[in-house]
């Protein structure tokens, strides 16, 4: 042990070092107070309404009229083979540098690389951008469920939408009152993140686990399980399917989002960021696989009561319903399918919408704080810098807040750019060396935490790598082959083509390059100490000097 320990310091000559009661005050504050708040803030940043607005839909397209189960497979398999690994790099990322991503890309790889940094901070934050739009229309329909009777029928329902979501103004209000209550749980850093989310994660998993017993218990409901656990085979052959359940994983355990590095960034070393890795990917994928379950046999269950004589062909119609942005299922069909249920139905709906709200705000919370950590790495104060994240996000979104066809292209460009992170964060760990990563900054580094084995290594450097690049290609090749449902071609600036895509993000791309050659280049110029190294000192220093005593010890 005193060897690595001895190695380490050696590693972080070449920065300044400051052991003042300052640094150590500092990092104490921007700890998590326990196991508890650790868990459910990182478990809220990925337990979203991806796993109930997102998650359901996925599976119907992918399942047609035949069944979900090869689906779930390959889904469960990108758990193991992308998800898990690539979360325990953000963890070990944020812990080690205790920088959000761009600082970490600048410590590990240079400042020649704060781009790739930089360009995961932008997919993120455009995500959110939408994302925080979908969070008001949750905000919408849980007060119009209190309010107002449920629509008993499909055309009802899409009208509400329409006239709430794309002819009037409404969706602007409710997208800024939910960057705005995101911001306000970040605005104190990670003692208010920790408290907001010890209420909203355990509010939102006693509504899960209460709609779920609900479903089950409704008649015709295991046709639904049957039909989720039916077989496909042929649909393996599907290269959709497969971009599907990696993007879908990557959703939702948030595997490339980087939200990971900034939440684990108030991380000491005695967290076991392996356990965490491993553990909190699983429950959110569980949680997924839940909502799955209650969404497909409450379809089930409500249309057999709803259209007497319907068939397996027309409820699995209703389920790929995507209606107007991907919005179908969820605010167009369970509104109605609940009105089925009689007098508990409204209840169960105002449940349902307050569970996606608690969700979607736990998620959100987390990209705030990233955007605004990765200010706050740069020299900005906080009270300044998450103002503007709140202010930049809002302007953002709304387009998506005034427009559906733009949320959709957005939902379809960024959640599949995720890969592409996924790529970033693994050159950096193969550029620093995979041996030497997982000795020193994770095995050797942690105290109390599960011994990560050298197949980790295999997975980031070969396995993982070969899955996104062959996906990318497969992708790609796919989209330029066929049109899209809409009947767009791959070279059209469409809502969801090829074109489209790439255009977005290699502007992106250069976005970011360009900001980093201006960084660089001031910097040079100044010929002043960069905010990034002098924070960074202070932090690795401490944490040198309390690793040094825990070994005396």
């Amino acid at each position: 042990m005193a060897d690595s320990t001895s190695e380490r310091l050696e590693e972080s000559s070449h920065l300044k070092q400051s052991d003042s009661y300052e640094a150590k005050k500092e990092l104490v504050q921007k700890q998590f107070s326990s196991k508890v708040a650790l868990i459910c803030t990182c478990l809220g940043s990925v337990v979203g309404t991806g796993n109930i607005w997102r998650f359901p839909r996925i599976v119907a397209n992918n399942s047609k009229d035949k069944g979900g189960l090869v689906f779930l497979i390959v889904w469960i398999l990108f758990l193991f083979l992308w998800s898990i690994p690539m979360l325990i790099t953000e963890y070990s990322i944020g812990r080690y540098t205790r920088k959000a991503i761009v600082g970490s890309f600048k410590k590990l790889l240079g400042e020649k690389f704060m781009w790739c940094g930089a360009f995961i901070t932008l997919v993120t934050f455009f995500i959110s951008c939408y994302y925080s739009v979908v969070l008001g229309w949750c905000f919408y329909y849980f007060i119009r469920m209190m309010a107002y009777d449920l629509p008993t029928n499909s055309d009802d329902s899409r009208q509400i939408f329409v006239d709430f979501a794309q002819d009037s103004s409404w969706p602007v209000l409710t997208h800024a009152l939910a960057v705005t209550f995101a911001g306000l749980s970040v605005l104190k850093g990670v003692k208010t993140i920790e408290k907001v989310n010890q209420v909203l994660v355990p509010t939102f998993l006693l509504i899960v686990v209460f709609t779920f017993y609900w479903s089950l218990t409704r008649e015709n409901a295991q046709v639904g399980i049957h039909y989720l656990f039916t077989p496909n085979w042929e649909s393996f052959g599907d290269p959709r399917l497969w971009v599907d359940a990696i993007s879908q994983n990557a959703f939702d355990t948030g595997a490339g989002m980087g939200l990971m590095v900034v939440y684990a960034s108030f991380m000491g070393r005695d967290r076991g960021i392996v356990k965490y890795g491993s553990l909190i990917p699983i429950a959110n994928n569980l949680v997924s696989f839940v909502c799955g379950l209650l969404i497909v046999c409450t379809v089930f269950s409500s249309l057999t009561a709803l259209i007497p004589g319907v068939t397996k062909q027309e409820i699995t119609t209703i389920l790929q319903d995507s209606g107007f942005a991907y919005t179908g299922l969820t605010f167009i069909w369970i509104p109605v399918l609940l009105s089925t249920a009689g007098n508990g139905g409204r209840a169960i709906a105002v449940f349902f919408f307050l569970c996606l709200s608690f969700a979607g705000l736990s998620s959100l919370i987390s990209n705030i704080e990233l955007f605004g950590h990765t200010l706050e790495d740069f020299g900005m104060k906080r009270r300044y810098c998450i103002p503007l994240t709140i202010a930049i996000t809002f302007l953002f979104g709304l387009p998506s807040a005034l427009n559906l066809n733009f949320l959709t292209n957005q939902d379809f460009v960024w959640g599949f750019a995720l890969l592409i992170n996924g790529l970033m964060f693994q050159l950096m760990v193969i550029h620093y060396g995979t041996a030497r990563w997982r000795d020193r900054v994770i095995n050797n580094y942690s105290i109390d935490d599960w011994y990560l084995p050298k197949i980790w290594e295999w997975m980031v450097k070969f396995v993982a790598p070969i899955e996104a690049i062959a996906l990318l290609i497969w992708w790609a090749v796919d989209l330029i082959r066929q049109e899209n449902s809409q009947g767009e071609k791959w070279y059209e600036f469409g809502t969801e083509t090829f074109m489209i895509t790439i255009v977005q993000w290699i502007g992106v791309m250069a976005i970011a390059g360009i900001l980093n050659a201006l960084w660089y280049y001031y910097q040079r110029r100044k010929g002043e100490p960069n905010p990034l190294d002098l924070h960074y000192s202070s932090t690795v220093s401490y944490s040198i000097s309390t690793e040094s005593q825990t070994t005396n010890t």
